[in-house]
């Protein structure tokens, strides 16, 4: 491979990544003014993005199949078309329950491109290539946070938010036009794989018993919930309950994502000292202790806009470092079924998420309390299940076979 088509692809595969976290935080400092053009409240435009996590978590288990049983073109155009139409609708919509709708939509049809993204890297490149190049993804993943909120926020306050939508059908457009022209078909149709019901659910049911598996997959989505918890509140939380403008917001936001990435590359480093196991106690152990402080503090109104940032930012940090490695002992024991591992994990992670973000939508209003409440209760149980279910697990598995297992968020 030369070194333009290298490059080249993995500036593709860059942008099919790239695609989910734009259609999530771009329109976030938008939150109000899609609230007063709806004839609505920012509470209810906040259920959008529980609807948008519920349609990612959805199409996780839908694609894994069709991807492999189509080839990845085909699937991968019908998902980028679904997303074109469906931001196309969310620009033009004048009703907020339509709107909530085509976010599921438009979410259903982005997973296409995040799945096939991860699926085309394992086709192209040689084992040994294969974590360089998914850092590479992961670098993506972890600017789109930053970069997303703050063009969102000036595209808000001077254009208002329809525009939004129309550069995120842009963007899905380029995406289907560059994968379509740009990447070769790694993969051909088999047949052999079936899309009847019965035989994928019971995949699905053999690799849930594995208690490595459950144990893992729910400690690190009960505790990644928090992150869900945040994004939900943080339009309310800063632009109506702490009174900072759309542009300010979009900054914040992205000097969250700082502390985020930070401690995911410490991660890295703190590995060679550390088991996976023990990092993961000592983020949750962590993780409590920031968020039980945090609703004090919040609790007695000890909290102004430079304190709440400093408490998120501490308590995000945690989850750079405990999510990686929940990741990577979920899927330690798969050799032959990572794919369908993979996608199940995924669909735990974010159907928790909406959950959270959904309960962020019924009680945070015009307190950070209730926010906080949620994020220490559910580091607290995820804390409770690592404990209980580690009883379970015989011995854990680092590494299986002779598979070299891909740890991604």
């Amino acid at each position: 491979m030369t070194k333009g088509k290298y490059i080249q692809l993995i500036l593709i595969l860059g942008s099919m990544t790239a695609l989910g976290p734009f259609s999530i935080d771009m329109y976030l400092p938008s939150f109000s003014g899609i609230a007063k053009d709806l004839h609505t409240t920012v509470t209810l435009v906040s259920e959008s993005l529980s609807s948008y996590f519920i349609g990612i978590s959805f199409g996780q288990l839908l694609y894994g199949p069709l991807l492999d049983r189509y080839g990845r073109k085909k699937p991968l155009f019908i998902g980028l078309l679904v997303y074109i139409l469906a931001s196309l609708g969310c620009a033009v919509v004048a009703d907020i329950h339509v709107f909530i709708g085509l976010r599921f939509i438009q979410a259903v049809g982005s997973c296409a491109a995040t799945v096939a993204s991860v699926a085309m890297v394992r086709d192209l490149f040689p084992v040994k290539e294969i974590p360089n190049v998914l850092s590479k993804l992961m670098l993506v993943l972890g600017l789109s946070p930053m970069l997303a909120p703050t063009i969102g926020s000036y595209v808000t306050t001077y254009y208002g938010w329809h525009p939004i939508f129309f550069i995120l059908t842009f963007l899905g457009g380029f995406v289907l036009i560059a994968s379509q022209l740009g990447l070769p078909d790694t993969h051909k149709p088999d047949r052999t794989i079936s899309l009847k019901p019965k035989p994928i659910i019971n995949n699905f049911v053999s690799i849930i018993k594995v208690p490595q598996f459950y144990t893992y997959a729910l400690t690190g989505s009960i505790a990644f919930s928090g992150l869900f918890t945040y994004v939900a509140s943080s339009p309310i939380l800063f632009m109506d309950i702490l009174k900072v403008d759309a542009t300010v917001y979009g900054w914040i936001f992205a000097f969250m994502s700082v502390s985020f990435i930070g401690s995911s590359q410490l991660n890295s480093l703190l590995l060679r000292r550390f088991s996976s196991e023990q990092m993961i106690f000592g983020a949750l152990v962590a993780q409590i202790t920031i968020s039980v402080t945090f609703l004090i503090l919040a609790l007695n109104g000890l909290l102004g806009l430079y304190g709440t940032i400093a408490m998120l930012f501490l308590f995000l940090a945690c989850l750079g470092i405990s999510n990686p490695n929940t990741a990577g002992l979920t899927l330690a024991p798969f050799a032959k079924n990572t794919g369908s591992a993979s996608a199940l994990m995924g669909a735990t992670q974010l159907g928790i998420g909406a959950l959270s973000s959904f309960a962020v939508g019924i009680f945070v209003k015009d307190s950070m309390v209730p926010m906080v409440a949620i994020m220490t209760c559910t580091t607290i149980i995820a804390f409770i299940i690592l404990n209980i279910g580690k009883r379970k697990i015989k011995e854990t598995v680092v590494n299986s076979g002779d598979d070299e297992i891909m740890v991604g968020h």
